[in-house]
C-alpha cells in the first residue's frame, strides 16, 4: 500500500497547496507557477498511461522484421556449399572475418528494432521531466530576492531594487510554499521513475531530486534566519 507514490494523492496534495498560495497571495507570481504546474501534472497521468501501454503493433512489427531477417539469413546459408577440405586457409579466415563483422551489425540492427520501444517512452519520459526540471528553477528565481536579512530595514534602495513588502511572517510562508512546491516536483518527476525504471529515466529524476532538494535547502535556510531574528 505505501511501496509505491499515489498519483491521485499527490494530485490532492499539489492543488491543496495551490489554493493555500491563493488564499495568502492572491495573483502572485508563486500561485501562477503553482497553476502551471497543475497543468503539467494533468498531462503526467496520461503520460504515465501511455508509457506503462505495451504498443503492440510496434512489437509485432519489429517481430515482423526481425523474423524475416533472420530466415532470410537462414535461408542464405543454406545456399553454400560449405567443403572445408577446398578452402585456402587464408579464404576461411577471410570467410570467418566476414562472418563476425556481418554477426556484429546483425546483431546490432536487432538490438536497435528490439529497443526501439523502450528509447520511444524514455524520450517522451525525459522531455516531460525536462518541464519539470524548468519549473524548478522557476521556483528558485522566485524565491532567489526574498532576503529575510532585509526584514524591518530601511536600507537606501535604488530604482531597480526587488520590492520587499511581506512580513516576516508572510516571507516565511511564502518559502515554506516555495519549498513545498519543489518538493511536489520531485514526487511528481519520481512517478515517471516509478512507471519506467530505465537508467536514463532514474539518471534524470535522481537530478531533479537534487535539483529540488538545493533550492528547497535555500529556502529553509531563510526561513532559519527569520525564526532567528524574532
Amino acid at each position: 500500500m505505501y511501496r509505491d507514490i499515489n498519483v491521485a494523492k499527490v494530485g490532492k496534495t499539489l492543488r491543496r497547496l495551490n489554493l493555500r498560495i491563493e488564499e495568502r497571495f492572491p495573483k502572485s507570481g508563486l500561485h501562477k507557477v503553482c497553476e502551471e504546474l497543475i497543468v503539467v501534472f494533468a498531462e503526467t497521468e496520461p503520460n504515465l498511461q501511455n508509457i506503462a501501454k505495451t504498443n503492440y503493433w510496434l512489437r509485432g512489427t519489429v517481430a515482423f522484421i526481425v523474423t524475416s531477417v533472420l530466415l532470410m539469413i537462414f535461408y542464405g546459408l543454406t545456399l553454400f556449399d560449405f567443403n572445408f577440405g577446398k578452402i585456402k586457409f587464408i579464404e576461411l579466415v577471410q570467410f570467418a572475418e566476414s562472418a563476425v563483422n556481418d554477426v556484429i551489425l546483425i546483431g546490432l540492427a536487432i538490438f536497435f528494432l528490439v529497443s526501439l520501444e523502450t528509447r520511444i517512452k524514455r524520450s517522451k519520459a525525459i522531455s516531460s521531466l525536462n518541464e519539470l526540471r524548468a519549473i524548478a528553477h522557476i521556483v528558485d528565481m522566485h524565491q532567489l530576492t526574498k532576503d529575510p536579512t532585509e526584514i524591518g530595514k530601511k536600507n537606501p534602495r535604488t530604482a531597480s531594487s526587488p520590492k520587499r513588502v511581506l512580513s516576516a511572517f508572510e516571507l516565511q510562508r511564502y518559502l515554506d510554499y516555495c519549498s513545498e512546491m519543489l518538493s511536489i516536483v520531485g514526487k511528481i518527476a519520481a512517478l515517471y521513475a516509478q512507471h519506467l525504471p530505465d537508467a536514463a529515466v532514474i539518471a534524470s529524476v535522481n537530478e531533479i531530486e537534487s535539483l529540488t532538494t538545493g533550492i528547497s535547502r535555500k529556502a529553509w535556510q531563510k526561513i532559519m534566519i527569520l525564526q532567528q531574528s524574532n
